[in-house]
């Protein structure tokens, strides 16, 4: 409690605020958070509320659940429905929508769909049941993505020939290069704290170098917020757009080069959809050819059906900035966490969750 103390203080906070409002009275400026936690940090503490009118808060695709796209969805729905089938997944996946039903729905049908608290239950999971085949999918940003390919490394050391992965992992910077380049005005990035534990701040430059927007990596208590975003302002109005990190307690330059050279051991990039974003060129992160055994998509057959959004849900408008959860005419109406429309409502990152959880219109 006192480690939090330290980052909760109010009077840091409105001197902070105050001192963001004095260099930023008299321009606008746009920033946008790519990290689901920064999300609902800012939704939680109120951050928006302690900004003066001249700068606004956009949340972007940070929330590896939102940004899956249905196909994905869909085709672990298709492999629950075998038989010889167990699939594991994270929590946040068990309501997502897809095409036509869920995993949540699947698993009420009678699908052996087990949610787990990390990979190494999953192979857990493997051994116990030898005579099943044990299907773990795989969301997540370069945060998680080491750890599932340390998992696929160990059953491959270890010869547990019957679990396997779906991969729908994903890296930041190739997203954060296609929101550049759109027409929604980004002034400057929050930058997520946990995927540059892992990659550094590098992988940023060239938003700074190219785009001249300003980035900071941020943690994620509320003085972590209100410095990285003073941190923007400072930037934005001396027009010197660059790199900073504001969360040195965990992040450093050049990452943790042990848990990339673990990643990129096991995945390649591969060009990925994201959710309201389509086809990003090096955004993903598919299972290498030396790991193709244990790899699910190239390994067990399966029928996928046509994928399709829901009507009417506007989650990739949302994932882009373009528009805020309220105005999407589903948004706690007929979309709520107990009964989504689409993924954004339903993770625990998603931003129409934080608005909905926290009564934000």
């Amino acid at each position: 409690m006192k480690y939090l103390d330290e980052f909760r203080q109010a009077p840091v906070a409105k001197h902070l605020a105050k001192k963001i409002a004095e260099s930023a009275a008299d321009r606008e400026m746009v920033f946008m958070e790519v990290c689901g936690t920064h999300t609902m940090a800012i939704a939680r503490h109120g951050v928006r509320q302690l900004l003066p009118g001249s700068i606004r808060l956009i949340s972007g695709p940070g929330c590896p659940v939102c940004v899956t796209p249905n196909r994905t969805v869909d085709h672990a729905i298709a492999l629950s429905r075998r038989s010889d089938v167990i699939l594991t997944t994270f929590g946040d996946m068990m309501k997502v929508p897809g095409s036509t039903s869920s995993l949540d729905r699947e698993h009420a049908r009678g699908g052996d769909i087990r949610v787990v608290a990390s990979t190494l239950e999953s192979i857990t999971i493997a051994r116990k049941h030898s005579e099943k085949r044990v299907v773990f999918l795989g969301v997540g940003f370069e945060t998680t993505a080491p750890t599932v390919a340390a998992s696929l490394d160990l059953v491959r050391r270890e010869g547990v020939d019957n679990h396997f992965v779906l991969s729908a992992h994903k890296v930041m910077p190739p997203a954060m290069e296609a929101l550049s380049c759109g027409d929604v005005r980004i002034d400057g990035y929050l930058c997520p704290g946990h995927v540059s534990a892992i990659i550094g701040s590098d992988p940023y430059l060239f938003l700074a170098d190219r785009f001249g927007i300003a980035c900071v990596i941020s943690g994620f208590e509320p003085l972590d917020i209100l410095y990285a975003i003073q941190m923007l302002v400072e930037q934005v109005i001396e027009r010197r757009p660059s790199v900073q990190i504001a969360y040195k307690r965990v992040v450093k330059r050049e990452g943790n080069p042990a848990a990339r050279k673990m990643l990129y051991h096991v995945f390649e990039e591969c060009d990925s959809e994201w959710r309201g974003l389509e086809q990003i060129p090096g955004s993903g992160l598919r299972i290498r050819k030396a790991f193709s055994p244990w790899d699910a998509e190239k390994q067990i057959d399966v029928q996928v059906e046509p994928s399709r959004e829901p009507k009417g849900c506007l989650c990739g408008e949302v994932l882009q900035g373009r528009i805020r959860p309220p105005e999407c005419r589903h948004f706690g109406k007929s979309c709520t966490p107990g009964h989504p429309v689409g993924p954004c409502m339903v993770s625990t990152e998603g931003t129409c969750a934080a608005y909905f959880k926290y009564n934000i219109r």
